[in-house]
């Protein structure tokens, strides 16, 4: 017999049609590459992924957070063979001892001598026989299910409490990439995290404003992208000094539309350095109403900057969602920590909530914008998880 962890991936790439292969093989890469500093052998039979690895625990660590898969179950392995299928499972049970149990029999392998059904009336029959006293069948709400997966190669037996949640989404990687206007927040992160999980291959951009803001807000945004880069592939951070920026608008224009304008220049950078690096898109982590710029008419005005697709994938969120979602993945204590970032250092007192567009383009052109952008861009340091 032997531990193996079967990969469960997500249903949504069974519905890929002639595209379900490149899919697959995505994933297939991406497990392949979290594994590999792990002593591991990758067994496919009939359509399910089973993992042998020296270093099981480590190797579900890392396997349930690969973007595609939905679930990791760790299994027994067992011959083809019902009675030693019927041992196991006796085996299993007797080992939680439940009150009530049930088994659920998936016969891939139509050679096998009994269907589905068939098979798992033989198999509770047995433990059933020589379980003891205390034991009933619940087919509704069982206390202790058990999984039998009958497939080309052997057995494969797992219970309730062996079935790991995982990431779920897309492998990442297979639809494009994105530049990530990462702050030291708890919203951009989580951000980032859900194009990941669609599978988008991140890049992040850091505004860095220095005196400003201190060095320990920039290693919290240094650690963010690292606890993202856990989920990604790889995950590239762009730290751009954006002081000169700042200082131009605060010199320049209006005490009211320093906000709007500080994010239309960033918007600016973001796409720059998407087009210098061969990034498809942008994508913030900016949520309806949440502050003064992410009114509709802020996002409006914002996004009039960009040369490419800018993605929100908070838009409709509320601070509690995107919290929760901070806590799962790993981010929020990070973020909570007090160091401010270049936003909320240069705050005016009194914002402008509802910009006119062609209002923020008069106002800053007073500015060298291009001169400004490609300066910052050039100091700009990387970094890469």
């Amino acid at each position: 017999m032997n531990k193996l962890i079967l990969v469960k991936y997500a249903p949504e790439i069974f519905l890929k049609g002639l595209n379900r292969g490149k899919f697959e093989r995505q994933l297939m890469n991406n497990i392949k590459k979290r594994l590999a500093d792990i002593e591991y052998e990758i067994v496919v039979d009939q359509g399910r992924y089973f993992i042998k690895a020296q270093d099981v625990e480590a190797a579900v660590e890392r396997v349930r957070k690969v973007f595609g898969v939905v679930e990791v179950c760790l299994v027994t392995e067992v011959e083809r063979d019902l009675t030693a299928i019927k041992e196991e499972v006796l085996k299993m049970v007797s080992e939680i001892k439940p009150k009530t149990f049930k088994i659920e029999t998936n016969r891939a392998n139509k050679k096998f001598p009994l269907n589905s059904i068939e098979a798992s009336r033989d198999i509770g029959g047995y433990v059933l026989h020589h379980y003891g006293e205390g034991l009933e069948v619940d087919v509704k709400n069982p206390e202790c299910l058990v999984n039998v997966e009958i497939r080309e190669k052997g057995a494969y037996i797992f219970t309730s409490k062996d079935k790991i949640k995982a990431v779920g989404g897309l492998p990442y990687g297979i639809n494009g990439s994105t530049m990530l206007m990462l702050s030291g927040g708890i919203d951009s992160p989580v951000a980032g995290y859900l194009m990941a999980r669609r599978g988008v291959a991140l890049n992040c951009v850091y505004y860095h404003s220095h005196p400003y803001t201190s060095e320990r807000a920039k290693d919290k945004v240094k650690e963010l992208a690292k606890i993202l880069s856990e989920y990604a592939e790889k995950v590239k951070l762009y730290i751009v000094p954006f002081t000169e920026i700042q200082m131009a608008i605060i010199n320049g224009c209006r005490e009211d539309e320093l906000t709007i304008i500080m994010r239309r220049f960033m918007m600016r950078v973001a796409c720059e350095l998407a087009e210098r690096n061969g990034v498809q898109s942008v994508s913030s982590g900016e949520s309806i109403g949440q502050v003064a710029s992410q009114t509709m008419e802020g996002l409006i005005v914002s996004t009039d900057c960009a040369d490419r697709p800018v993605f929100r994938p908070l838009v409709t969120m509320d601070k509690t969602d995107i919290m929760n979602i901070a806590r799962e993945i790993g981010t929020y204590e990070t973020s909570i920590l007090p160091y401010e970032d270049c936003c909320t250092i240069f705050v005016p007192k009194h914002p402008k909530t509802k910009p006119r567009l062609e209002e923020m383009r008069k106002s800053e052109s007073v500015l060298d914008i291009e001169a400004l952008v490609n300066k910052a861009i050039e100091e700009t340091e990387i970094i890469t998880y």
